[in-house]
Order: C-alpha cells, then sequence, then structure tokens
C-alpha cells in the first residue's frame, strides 16, 4: 500500500465528529411567533423579559444551558414581570425537535 492510500484509509475509517445540524432560524422564528413570545421578549432589546440575545449571553459556556432553557420554554412556570408574578407561557409545540431548535437558536445568538 503506498504512502497516499495509506493516508486515505486512515482518514476514511476515523472517527471525525460531525457538527451538529444547522439551526433552523426560520422555523425557529415562525414557532417563537406562534407561542407569542415576542410579546414579551425581543432578539435584542430587553421588554417585560430579557432579549434573546441576553439570555444567550447568561448561559454562554454553561453546560447547563440547554437543558435549563428547555425546561423554562416548555414546563410552565412563574416569572416577575414589574414586581408581579405572572405565568410563563410555554412553547405552542409537542415536537421534542422543534423545541431544541428553538433552544439552540436563541442560545446562538
Amino acid at each position: 500500500m503506498n504512502r497516499l492510500s495509506l493516508i486515505a484509509f486512515a482518514l476514511a475509517t476515523s472517527t471525525v465528529s460531525v457538527p451538529a445540524a444547522a439551526v433552523d432560524a426560520a422555523a425557529a422564528d415562525a414557532l417563537v411567533r406562534k407561542s407569542k413570545c415576542l410579546t414579551c421578549h425581543a432578539v435584542e432589546k430587553k421588554k417585560d423579559g430579557p432579549s434573546f440575545k441576553e439570555t444567550a449571553a447568561k448561559y454562554k459556556g454553561k453546560p447547563e444551558a440547554e437543558e435549563k432553557l428547555t425546561k423554562h420554554v416548555t414546563v410552565p412556570s412563574k416569572v416577575k414581570v414589574e414586581g408581579n408574578e405572572e405565568d410563563h407561557e410555554v412553547l405552542k409545540t409537542d415536537d421534542p425537535a422543534a423545541v431544541k431548535n428553538v433552544v439552540q437558536w436563541i442560545l446562538s445568538l
């Protein structure tokens, strides 16, 4: 086996890490709109709730980020808005892949 063939064989049989599937920003945006998240949140500016960019910055580099944010957008909870406790709505989907896409989209900002 010549050297080039040996290199090609090694590359073909090596374990290569495949990057995660790209975030579908359009689908994430559509679900966020359908779920009325933009009533209290915006991508860049704080409204009643933090901006999605603020949320991404808060969780940057934290291994539990995806898990915590997934729970926040799928499990009903209470949040404080101007000193008052209000219900935090959840994403309007039963599709775990759609939830994961939204969470990864937020964290990518």
